[in-house]
């Protein structure tokens, strides 16, 4: 097993020279820690920007600034540019001629801007649209810009007045009421209550002289959201070779939305009059990431088997932009792309894909279908790697994350040497007590091969430690060697925990036929692993006291607390369970997204029953006597906060001891800084009163 007891050479170096200053790590410390995003580099691959938000820790505000590294000048340090105070700039972006373009609320609304990096001039605003600009991609030459927004589909600009707009969602009359009338699709999703008409839509402007002019709807006469909501993002757009033509993402937006995960990938021409293409109407099932390559022959995508299946494999295809014909390039690989990079002479492309714990970097050959992943020279390549691009003589940037350490910025060069461009919290974290990782695997459900993690203090006693065992949502997903902002095993063995997690069947990193293991399973082999888990971390870790632990998670995480509340009643000192199923029958009708929940249970409610009641915690409620914690948030459309209120109820009318922690103000996730403080505070104080010290 590999043992990981510092994030970087840094880190230790500072470790070791001020032992006496080192402390726990707090949860306040979390909340406040600097987030790095975005890093993008100039043409010529010299200039480095990306964005930071930070967190003022006397109010727990966050603003967003943008920062710039010079890769040629020795012991770079980066510098804050184009600030204006009081306002926030993001989503960082070159254009070919070297100047950077940005988007930024500094106007009153969020808006693109440009400024010369390497000039002392002030920053200049490059759109003045009635709607708020979401995103934007320049195109190859420099003369065109893509930008997308919320926008109703009225509006033949960029945003249009309110006189303009049909208020297709009131009725007539002086209420404040909301119509959605039949046939509609989403009426609310995420956090959000859909407004009729509106979508997120995008437009091409022309540029000249800094300035955006005449805009053009991209998906005229298609109703959907470009990008997809509610996590689709510029990855979903591409501007092609030849700057004349669009690629985009987009799912209709009808009646059958809520059960459709049929994303597709159009083309469309600039100069043309003519409707967009829909370039993969055969397949059923989602297709994304567009990514021409550079020389405009090829586009490259991901493209999913199975229609109604969010968790299928994202298997890398390729595109001949002139024949049309269609290859499946990684289809012999059994891992779930997750990102797309060609390199600049388009014999090779760089993915990202779960595998066995991390997140890495692989080169996959264009033309063989070739998966090699890569390693460094000089440093770790593991952790959470995303953001990548690839800039001139080959050379990476990314950025990476671990267990251990949040993000920074990173380049890798051709020959594998890794050169760290930023540690923007390298003297903070320098601060914590040192904590130790160790990877286990163990025979799970099926006698197959499952993987886990274990993380405690490095530098505790000898005696016994509480145990802390936390179950990933998803389920589709891995508790793997990432940095989280919001379930951080660092911070809870940094409390005097040690840190069970599991990659329980279900989970992504270990081909495909584990992952769809869990389907219409909820409750059965990923409870056997976790049972076999935490006996198996006991056995690699003689100091973990697994008789003395509280287990916690949320979403599918959440909803394994409610089942082990009924199934595993001897196995926990108390549970704390966060936005969890507790009725699946209730769930099948008020959760949004509902491919979800029918594909993972194998239809609607009202055709399979049984299958729902199979796994339904709600049916095993006169077992339930461990303590526990329930946490949930108005905001959260995806597993609705009346969930939460009737595990909370069933606790109290068995007499159980309980508490119930709600959010008003956030979604599925808790975001804002000062509720995450809380957050954290609620569980540590609850918990530690229940495990022996």
């Amino acid at each position: 097993m590999r043992n990981i007891l510092i994030p970087s050479a840094l880190t230790l170096a500072a470790a070791l020279s001020t032992p006496a200053l080192a402390r726990p790590m707090t949860e306040v410390d979390l909340a406040t820690l600097n987030r790095v995003a975005a890093p993008t580099a100039s043409p010529d691959g010299r200039w480095v920007v990306f964005q930071m938000t930070e967190t003022a820790p006397e109010t727990y505000k966050r603003s967003t600034g943008l920062w710039l590294v010079d890769r040629r000048a020795k012991d770079a340090k980066p510098a804050r540019i184009a600030d204006a105070p009081g306002k926030n700039e993001a989503s960082p972006a070159f254009a070919p001629d070297g100047s950077l373009y940005f988007i930024s609320n500094a106007s009153g609304s969020d808006q693109v801007w440009r400024i010369d990096p390497k000039a002392a001039t002030p920053a200049t605003q490059v759109t003045d649209t009635k709607a708020d600009v979401a995103g934007f991609k320049i195109s190859p030459d420099g003369a065109r810009l893509l930008a997308w927004g919320d926008i109703p589909m009225e509006c033949a600009d960029f945003g249009c007045d309110a006189k303009d707009v049909e208020d297709k969602g009131a009725l007539v009359g002086p209420g404040s009421g909301r119509l959605y009338k039949d046939g509609t699709g989403f009426v609310r999703h995420w956090d959000t209550w859909e407004t009729p008409g509106t979508h997120s839509r995008p437009f091409v402007f022309n540029l000249a002289d800094g300035k955006a002019s005449a805009a053009r709807p991209v998906a005229a006469g298609l109703v959907g959201d470009t990008p997809s909501k509610p996590f689709g993002g510029g990855e979903e757009l591409a501007w092609g070779a030849d700057s004349r033509t669009v690629y985009f993402t987009l799912r209709k937006a009808d009646r059958h939305e809520p059960t459709s995960t049929n994303l597709d990938i159009y083309r469309w021409l600039v100069d043309s009059r003519m409707m967009p293409v829909n370039l993969t109407e055969a397949n059923q099932a989602t297709d994304t990431l567009p990514t021409p390559s550079p020389d405009g022959k090829w586009l490259a995508y991901v493209a999913m088997a199975r229609p109604g299946y969010e968790a299928d494999r994202q298997v890398l295809m390729l595109r001949n932009l002139e024949s049309g014909e269609t290859k499946k390039l990684t289809d012999a690989w059994d891992r779930s792309v997750a990102s797309i990079a060609w390199a600049p002479d388009g014999k090779a492309l760089y993915v990202t894909a779960d595998d066995v714990l991390d997140h890495p970097v692989f080169r996959v050959d264009a033309a063989t279908g070739k998966v090699e992943r890569l390693k460094a020279s000089n440093e770790a390549f593991d952790g959470n790697i995303g953001d990548v691009s690839v800039l001139p003589g080959g050379t990476l940037l990314y950025a990476r994350n671990t267990a251990l350490a949040p993000t920074d910025v990173y380049v890798r060069d051709a020959k594998g040497k890794v050169t760290q461009l930023t540690a923007v919290n390298a003297d903070r974290m320098a601060e914590f007590d040192p904590v130790r990782l160790d990877r286990m695997q163990f025979a799970g459900a099926n006698g197959d091969k499952v993987w886990g993690m274990i993380l405690k203090p490095a530098n505790a006693a000898t005696a016994k430690l509480p145990v802390a065992f936390i179950v990933h949502g998803g389920p589709q997903g891995s508790f793997g060697n990432s940095w989280s902002t919001r379930w951080n095993p660092r911070l809870f063995a940094q409390q005097g925990y040690s840190v069970v997690t599991v990659d329980f069947h279900g989970s992504t990193g270990y081909g495909q036929a584990f992952t769809d293991s869990i389907n219409k399973d909820w409750g059965g082999k990923p409870l056997e692993d976790l049972k076999l888990g935490l006996a198996a971390a006991g056995k690699q870790d003689a100091q973990l006291d697994i008789a003395n632990a509280c287990a916690l998670g949320a979403s599918y995480g959440g909803y394994m607390m409610n089942w082990i509340a009924g199934q595993w009643t001897d196995g926990f000192k108390c549970l704390v369970q966060h936005d969890g199923v507790f009725d699946a029958r209730a769930m099948a009708y008020e959760t949004e997204e509902l491919w979800f929940d029918e594909w993972e249970h194998g239809g609607p409610y009202f055709k399979v029953p049984e299958e729902y009641e199979k796994w339904n915690p709600v049916n095993h409620v006169d077992k339930w006597k461990t303590p526990m914690l329930v946490i949930t948030s108005e905001k959260d459309f995806r597993i609705p906060y009346t969930q939460g209120l009737a595990a909370f109820t069933a606790l109290q009318r068995r007499g159980v001891p309980s508490q119930l922690l709600v959010f008003p103000d956030e979604n599925h996730w808790v975001l804002k800084g000062a509720n995450s403080v809380q957050w954290h505070q609620t569980v540590f104080n609850g918990r530690g009163s229940y495990l022996k010290k």
